[in-house]
């Protein structure tokens, strides 16, 4: 998700409590669509019936953590043609649609509401005439979620619509801070209520004097601004000043913040944290297990801010081992994977295979370019039945294998120098070696064969160049001091990262955060630039770097 404040309601409605007399910021970008549409209807109505083509989907995106997603939600977003969403649908969930889906954001941020209810009412039923539409509403689109509004304008339109439920924040957001809604030795009733009604009733339509002593745990969506009302009228109604209390900011993200008290001290205790939307409150006995049942916040990283350098294309093996240990993860790859300038001397390679005697591997990136330049020249694995293979890290090996191949040597070190070791037994002088890798590489590995009187060929499989963007965001985290860890798997990524962003401006910002190099070739070139690798794991896996982090922050409790 965009890492700016942008705020908006569980469920998809307003936790600021502007409800709707939100005040309007700037001109609605699609009121002239609205009144052209309604008097094209009007001008049509007695003549022809506006023809249908498209259909949308209300989809339910979850509390927060794309995980929580359904099966079906997936399933429609893959087919979508347009993809309308709200701020608290999880923008992870986007990559899920076709490339060619058409993204319209409807969300709001701080109050300034993007589009008002009536305008999304309208440009939904705008692209649904025509497109397949997914309405991505957080939470669940009938729970708070002005669902029902949107479907009623659809059914008005004669536009064909399904629901796909989602997992509401009601119940999600609390059992994400170890807090069950009902239990037998607490309560066996719940409620769900708006702490924020409409600003146009005359009279509220909660029923407090029943309302505060018949359910056992009460859920209420956008009551932050109102929490010192809500709790007074529980209290009022006859419920205990000490009962507990739990308010839940950002529930089931790496975000998340969690405050308790008791109907007499919350409003207080939730003022000095700061606590502001989107929450969720949770009011009843339930909330004293929270104590033994936190699961969520106890992870080794949660509340710490990694920022992941890896090429977008590698990244998520590493993002999904840090967001499982509770990290929240920030994406700023300093590579990405190109073609190499010429494929010539990798596909003059592959027609020569039978006179090589080894054929090196060093990343899983050279393994796939090589066999995809190898399955179009018309040839296969078999190809390479002449040949020893080697391969510098397990999961270079682990590609290696999924072509059905087994290998003649993994050094146990994941370096150059390490395979130069293994080959020490083997007879080098008057060998032709291949290296399908990186345009730019380390020359430690091909110079030592060449010294010891083998023939290396080096054919480039891809190279690595600076993306097209930088990320802002990374140096305003930098300027507050808020990166907890800098993670650096190859030394490409250091030396790309100072290139992104120049060393005067970002060294004296990196004081504060932990650096984690994948093994002592990426340190070195840390070192180059003055700085030192804190984190660094003794087996140079993905794995190890995650675990080497988690116990480096194991002793530095916040």
């Amino acid at each position: 998700m965009k890492e700016f404040d942008r705020i908006d309601g569980i469920d998809g409605i307003d936790p600021l409590g502007w409800g709707d007399d939100c005040p309007a910021q700037g001109v609605d970008p699609v009121k002239k669509l609205r009144l052209d549409t309604d008097q094209a209807m009007v001008a049509k109505e007695d003549t022809v019936a506006v023809e249908v083509k498209g259909k949308v989907y209300l989809v339910g995106a979850g509390p927060g953590d794309p995980g929580l997603f359904t099966l079906r939600g997936r399933e429609v977003m893959e087919q979508a043609e347009v993809v309308i969403y709200d701020y608290l649908a999880n923008e992870d969930l986007l990559s899920y649609a076709p490339a060619t889906a058409e993204q319209i954001y409807v969300g709001k941020k701080g109050g300034d509401h993007t589009l008002s209810q009536d305008g999304i009412n309208d440009l939904i039923v705008a692209k649904g005439r025509d497109h397949l539409v997914v309405r991505l509403k957080g939470g669940d689109p009938f729970v708070f979620g002005r669902g029902g509004e949107e479907a009623e304008r659809l059914v008005a339109a004669g536009i064909p619509f399904e629901v796909v439920p989602g997992v509401s924040a009601a119940v999600a957001v609390p059992a994400y801070a170890g807090i069950p809604l009902s239990h037998r030795d607490f309560t066996a009733s719940m409620a769900f209520v708006t702490g924020h009604e409409r600003a146009d009733l005359e009279e509220s339509k909660i029923a407090w004097d029943k309302l505060a002593t018949a359910v056992g745990t009460l859920v209420f969506f956008m009551g932050v601004k109102n929490l010192p009302e809500i709790c007074a009228q529980i209290i009022d109604h006859g419920r205990t000043a000490a009962t507990p209390v739990a308010v839940i900011r950002w529930g089931t993200t790496p975000r998340q913040q969690t405050v308790t008290g008791t109907l007499e001290s919350i409003a207080d205790a939730v003022r000095a944290a700061g606590l502001k939307p989107p929450a969720i409150i949770v009011v009843g006995e339930v909330v004293r297990l929270r104590q033994t049942l936190n699961w969520f916040e106890s992870r080794p990283l949660f509340g710490r801010t990694v920022l992941v350098t890896r090429a977008r294309e590698q990244a998520s093996d590493l993002k999904q081992q840090l967001l499982a240990r509770g990290a929240r993860c920030l994406e700023c790859p300093t590579i990405e994977i190109a073609p190499p300038p010429s494929w010539g001397p990798l596909d003059q390679a592959v027609t020569e295979l039978d006179r090589y005697h080894w054929i090196i591997f060093t990343s899983v990136n050279g393994v796939h370019n090589f066999f995809a330049r190898l399955l179009a020249s018309g040839r296969d694995a078999r190809a390479l039945h002449g040949a020893k293979l080697a391969a510098i890290g397990p999961k270079t090996a682990e590609a290696l294998t999924r072509y059905g191949l087994r290998l003649d040597l993994v050094p146990t070190e994941y370096r150059a120098e390490a395979l130069l070791e293994g080959l020490a037994a083997e007879p080098v002088a008057g060998r032709r070696f291949l290296m399908p890798r990186a345009l730019a590489a380390r020359d430690v590995l091909p110079e030592t064969l060449r010294r010891q009187g083998a023939e290396v060929t080096i054919a480039p499989a891809y190279q690595t160049v600076l993306p097209h963007s930088r990320t802002e965001q990374v140096l305003e985290l930098l300027e507050r001091r808020q990166l907890d860890c800098v993670t650096f798997t190859s030394s490409s990524t250091v030396t790309n990262f100072f290139q992104l962003f120049p060393p005067e401006q970002v060294l004296p910002r990196l004081a504060s955060a932990s650096l984690a190099a994948i093994g002592p070739v990426t340190a070195e070139t840390l070192a180059r630039f003055g700085l030192e690798a804190t984190i660094m794991p003794s087996h140079y896996t993905i794995e190890a770097l995650v675990e080497s982090i988690c116990d480096h922050f194991a002793g530095d409790p916040r």
